[in-house]
């Protein structure tokens, strides 16, 4: 009886651990077959679709409000994508552009709303034509009163002003002169606010434009910027900056003496 009693356990030990390796090879493999089912995240440029700028403008708002001018830029475009498109953009979690608010984590460098319009145009557009974008996006900011979009539900009235330069803490700085608002006032709040909204729309129609083979350079580099670089520039005589594009040069080197050229 002991050796029948040890060999049904035996038996039953066995069955179940049988079992258990069958279950488990069955999971495995259905983990497997869904891992080979499932696609992977595509390669960029992922596929673009017209765009309403207005829509755009009024989600990138919205944003700005619960996230700065980075996301409200990147969620305005984003967002109408994934609402438009779907896959891949419903994976993408546009919450990470948070950190470009006043300039990356309040440093006042590179505009959020500028930064959230580059981050765009680089996920729907090859490199080569993305950076021909982000240039007219750029100079047109630098060269016009902005903001240029009220939204349709806006706090307060705002006056544009023109920055001259793509810093976050030159554009607000310049507002603030021309407008005599306080650079932590809510009215300077709301204004980038709109400055947001403004960067959306003209992004989308600068996509879309790309979209139709219609894009073409509206503002192009100054001359100011393109004689100076005859000689900072590459090849030149004194070949010493890094960065070739700009608004104005004289915005920072204002003070060259009577010998410089």
């Amino acid at each position: 009886m002991r050796a029948n009693k040890a060999t049904r356990r035996e038996f039953l030990v066995g069955l179940g651990g049988a079992a258990l390796g069958i279950g488990l090879s069955g999971v495995t493999g259905l983990l497997t077959a869904h891992s080979q089912e499932k696609p992977g995240t595509p390669e960029l440029p992922w596929p673009y679709a017209k765009l309403d700028p207005v829509a755009a403008a009024e989600r990138a708002y919205e944003a700005y409000y619960k996230g700065g001018c980075m996301f409200g830029v990147f969620e305005g475009i984003v967002g109408e994508l994934r609402a438009k498109v779907g896959a891949p953009y419903t994976a993408l979690p546009t919450q990470f552009a948070i950190y470009g608010k006043a300039g990356v984590a309040g440093w006042g460098t590179l505009c959020g709303a500028l930064n959230g319009a580059a981050a765009a145009v680089y996920l729907v557009v090859p490199p080569k034509d993305g950076d021909l974008i982000i240039d007219e996006i750029y100079t047109w900011y630098g060269q016009t009163g902005l903001p240029d979009y009220k939204p349709k539900s806006p706090k307060f009235q705002i006056a544009p002003s023109v920055s001259g330069s793509p810093l976050c803490h030159v554009s607000v700085t310049r507002w603030c002169e021309a407008t005599g608002f306080k650079a932590l006032s809510p009215e300077r709040a709301e204004r980038c606010g709109w400055l947001t909204a403004s960067v959306a729309k003209y992004t989308v129609e600068q996509l879309n434009k790309y979209a139709d083979k219609a894009f073409a350079v509206a503002h192009p580099i100054p001359k100011e910027v393109t004689t100076c670089l005859a000689c900072h520039g590459k090849g030149g005589v004194k070949e010493n900056v890094h960065m070739s594009k700009a608004v104005s040069c004289t915005q920072c080197h204002f003070s060259l003496g009577t010998k410089h050229p």
